[in-house]
């Protein structure tokens, strides 16, 4: 009986650890040592289940039950993302070939594969686990979505506006908004403005609160000469977002274009405060601006 309340015990700690170990923010650094010392714990008591000290009787994964086998699963995808997120790559790979020993055909594990190995810069099999994920549930808008921004990532443009489609059009995916911005992004990474803008409007028509879209919508605007519509954009984009060495750049050239020198000063003031080594702060240095 004894055992059994340990069990349990662990199963609660384990759910505890998995839902706080996603309330860690990189790079706050009193939180990462506290997560740090956690993963620890987190990676004893996740194997507790199937490990040979849990049961005098336990069984290797592939002979244990289908409901054990799940649980098992679930468990080792959550905590690998959790260490995905942390930059623990090595912990997130074990615990993710653990997931898939333990269930094989489960869809969202070969996701999280293929995001952690592009992360690794191992392209090939970052595709190959998209691509297996796609196989075993084409309907999952989140590893279209996925796939697609891999897919931009290796300059196959096309391709990628098709997997962000698919995820978009799917009527039962909460937020398309997303796929479309991406498509949008992509786009604009690939030097096509028109269609930019384009699928960009379509998010923030669904969402006008996407700080991405919002950004590139101001820039293209500012390459266009339309500086009135970039201010707007890049004020709409602060009602959300902190500066950052792009936008304060951004700022500074859009109101240069429309005269208002008190607000180039500030925003000057700011990037090179802030972000001194930024490639920010050298144009803006090399620019004269002051």
């Amino acid at each position: 009986m004894a055992e059994g309340l340990y069990v349990n015990g662990m199963k609660f700690i384990k759910l505890f650890l998995i839902l706080y170990s996603f309330l860690i923010l990189p790079g706050c650094s009193a939180p990462l040592a506290a997560a740090g010392i956690m993963g620890n714990i987190i990676n004893r008591t996740a194997d507790y289940e199937d490990s040979p000290q849990a049961d005098s009787q336990s069984t290797p994964v592939h002979t244990t039950s289908y409901p054990e086998r799940e649980e098992i699963a679930a468990t080792n995808l959550n905590l690998g993302i959790a260490y995905m997120k942390l930059g623990e790559y090595n912990l997130a790979l074990e615990k993710l070939l653990r997931a898939k020993e333990a269930k094989s055909d489960y869809a969202p594990v070969y996701d999280a594969l293929g995001l952690l190995y592009q992360k690794l810069g191992q392209k090939v099999e970052a595709e190959r686990n998209f691509q297996q994920a796609i196989n075993l549930n084409s309907n999952n808008s989140i590893t279209l979505n996925n796939y697609g921004q891999f897919l931009c990532s290796q300059d196959r443009e096309e391709e990628a506006e098709k997997y962000f489609l698919a995820a978009a059009e799917n009527p039962l995916y909460e937020t398309p908004e997303i796929p479309y911005a991406n498509i949008g992004t992509c786009a604009y990474m690939h030097d096509h403005p028109d269609k930019a803008v384009e699928y960009f409007n379509k998010a923030l028509t669904i969402n006008p609160v996407i700080p991405a879209a919002l950004i590139q919508m101001s820039e293209i605007e500012y390459n266009y000469g339309n500086y009135n519509s970039a201010h707007d954009y890049l004020e709409r984009y602060l009602k959300f977002s902190k500066h950052t060495p792009k936008s304060l750049w951004l700022g500074i050239r859009v109101e240069q274009e429309l005269g208002n020198k008190n607000k180039v000063s500030g925003y000057a003031l700011l990037l090179r405060n802030q972000y001194p080594d930024s490639n920010e702060a050298k144009s803006l240095d090399e620019s004269g601006i002051r």
